[in-house]
């Protein structure tokens, strides 16, 4: 079967084999799910960021972990062959594919785990890492009443996908990211083997997978932390003039005690101008409130500063809800007379996203190439940051969002892969932009590549979020002085390098080979 295999790889007549090559090897592995032609199948070629296409040999659809252990051992069995685990196709720049390799369709697993589980007074779910989160989310407020603690924006990503990154939104300051907030996993390691860790069972290869950039095995079930359910969200918007006046708030809410704050806390910049998709028309919550400008102040600058905030309510509590909003909003220095507020359900709140992603679609864009880019700054850096790159580089916007906001360092395990600024508090910055007008994607590419370069020429204690390289040594430079534990999980758990080469941080060695013939 390998050396069947092989020709498959390398015969130059494949293309014209490959029906009959699916069906062989789909019965030669004896898969529970199904393998499909990767040169039929736009599915793995292509990614939400439309920068990169490249074609796989096969796209399986597993049913299970038994699956993904049969195909990574494998690839383990050949000299070339690569695995890439693929949840909803939203990376930026091809981090899920696998060129000439294996695409995992994670999704073919999301309906394997739900399972609600009270232990020892706390509550957790058990969901597949091919889930999404906002399956997760309706079916768990739905159901009972209970929902995880940490999110991201944008809720149709797979829970596997965002636990190998680190899972960031608004709720992150005071819960941590969304790896901060699971306590066991299953996973299929680069050797196959299906495992079971956690903080105490096989911890090396649990805090090693979290923010692991698939790069030491691919998750097929997660356990994750749940609290109770809010009825309501007071979803709020302030604007601010000064950027040190908006850091300064923004600093100060993230650093309150539970109950004594907001419960959500982000923030962007926009433009002080009527661009539709970057300036004031971006602002507003309720399609009845426009924004007013000449609360401006005629010395603002061309860009301005949003607070995103939220408050969250059971409905019992709604008498109250008033007076512990204004109570905070008293203590903050944003424009007078330009807020924007809006009641809705909690569900609701958090696919905000997911909807406007609708609309976007909807008008036509939606499908365009993102040259999205996502980093962390220090604090002692970010006024810097904002001076150069969104006063001077970004002015005009970026066609899409361009997100900011403080996270708390203590809030996140450095025993997991994500690297981080110093410091205790550091900003997220995004510019996710949507709408492929103006210049060329190259050009767009070539900006970011400039504002990454500009940070390292000056200095800046920043690191990529989402990151991707095309060097050894930038990833050196990424992971710093942790780059040596992120190696030696490699050879521990993903020895032949199988795992996640769309990332381009290792590479398969043909002198790797084992030699064996079964599977």
């Amino acid at each position: 079967m390998i050396a069947y295999l092989g020709r498959i790889v390398h015969d130059n007549d494949a293309e014209s084999k490959l029906d009959d090559d699916v069906s062989s090897i789909s019965k030669s592995l004896d898969l529970q799910g199904s393998i499909e032609n990767g040169d039929v199948s736009s599915l793995a070629s292509k990614d939400f960021g439309g920068l990169y296409s490249v074609k796989p040999l096969f796209l399986i659809k597993p049913s299970g972990a038994e699956d993904i252990s049969r195909v990574v051992k494998l690839a383990s069995r050949t000299s070339n062959l690569t695995v890439a685990a693929r949840g909803n196709g939203h990376s930026i720049n091809g981090q899920a594919m696998a060129e000439g390799g294996l695409v995992i369709d994670m999704r073919s697993t999301e309906k394997n785990h739900f399972e609600f589980l009270p232990i020892n007074g706390s509550h957790y779910i058990d969901v597949s890492g091919g889930a999404l989160w906002e399956d997760v989310l309706t079916r768990c407020v739905s159901r009972y009443g209970y929902a995880p603690r940490s999110w991201t924006d944008y809720l149709s990503l797979t829970v596997g996908g965002t636990l190998s990154n680190a899972g960031v939104s608004g709720q992150a300051f005071r819960y941590g990211p969304q790896t901060s907030n699971v306590t066991e996993l299953e996973v299929v390691t680069g050797k196959g083997e299906i495992t079971i860790c956690s903080e105490t069972l096989n911890s090396e290869l649990f805090f090693g997978v979290l923010g692991g950039l698939g790069q030491f095995g691919v998750i097929t079930r997660a356990r994750i932390k749940l609290q109770q359910a809010p009825d309501m969200v007071r979803w709020l918007r302030v604007v601010y003039s000064e950027f040190e006046e908006f850091t300064r708030d923004a600093e100060f809410l993230v650093t309150q005690k539970e109950g004594e704050s907001f419960d959500y806390v982000e923030g962007f910049v926009f433009c002080n101008n009527y661009d539709p998709f970057n300036g004031w028309p971006s602002v507003p919550l309720d399609p009845g409130h426009e924004f007013n400008p000449t609360h401006i102040s005629q010395t603002a600058g061309s860009i301005l500063y949003c607070l995103e905030v939220a408050f969250h309510y059971r409905n019992s509590d709604h008498p109250t809800v008033d007076t512990a909003v204004n109570g905070l909003l008293g203590r903050l220095r944003f424009v007078e007379g330009l807020k924007s507020q809006v009641d809705v359900s909690y569900t609701k709140f958090l696919l905000r996203v997911n909807r406007a992603e609708e609309q976007v679609k909807a008008n036509g864009p939606g499908d365009g190439p993102h040259p999205w880019l996502n980093l962390f700054v220090s604090k002692s850096d970010v006024v810097n940051f904002n001076r150069t790159v969104f006063k001077t580089m970004l002015k005009d916007g970026v066609g899409g969002p361009m997100l900011i906001y403080p996270l708390l360092r203590s809030k996140w395990d450095d025993r997991t892969s994500v690297v981080l600024p110093e410091g205790e508090i550091f900003y997220i910055v995004a510019l996710l932009r949507f709408v492929p007008n103006g210049p060329s994607v190259e050009k767009l590419v070539a900006q970011n590549r400039e504002i990454v370069n500009w940070c390292i020429k000056v200095g800046l204690d920043f690191k990529l979020y989402l990151p991707h390289y095309q060097s050894k040594g930038d990833w050196e430079r990424h992971f710093g002085n942790r780059w040596s534990r992120f190696v030696e999980r490699k050879a521990s758990f993903d020895p032949m390098a199988i795992l996640a080469p769309g990332q381009n941080i290792f590479r398969r060695d043909p002198s790797n080979i084992i030699i064996s013939r079964e599977f």
